[in-house]
């Protein structure tokens, strides 16, 4: 397995471990009163989404256009 598939995995599984935090994050009673008062999350609920969403985005770009290294 090339060293680029094994990125886009590692790169996706932290996007979806991001986003899954992120989304218990937003479900919190301080982030739900935040949320109705603002109409924002939490600066960290928003980078959690951030961070995980290009992560994800990431990898999955890897997956699907990079480079294969010849491992002939």
């Amino acid at each position: 397995m090339a060293i680029n598939r094994v990125l886009a995995f590692v790169l996706l599984v932290v996007g979806c471990i991001l986003l899954f935090f992120a989304y218990q994050s937003s479900q919190s009673l301080g982030d739900q009163v935040t949320e109705a008062v603002t109409g924002r999350f939490t600066d960290s609920t928003t980078w959690l989404i951030v961070l995980g969403a290009a992560s994800a985005a990431a990898g999955v770009g890897l997956l699907l256009f990079g480079k294969v290294a010849n491992t002939d």
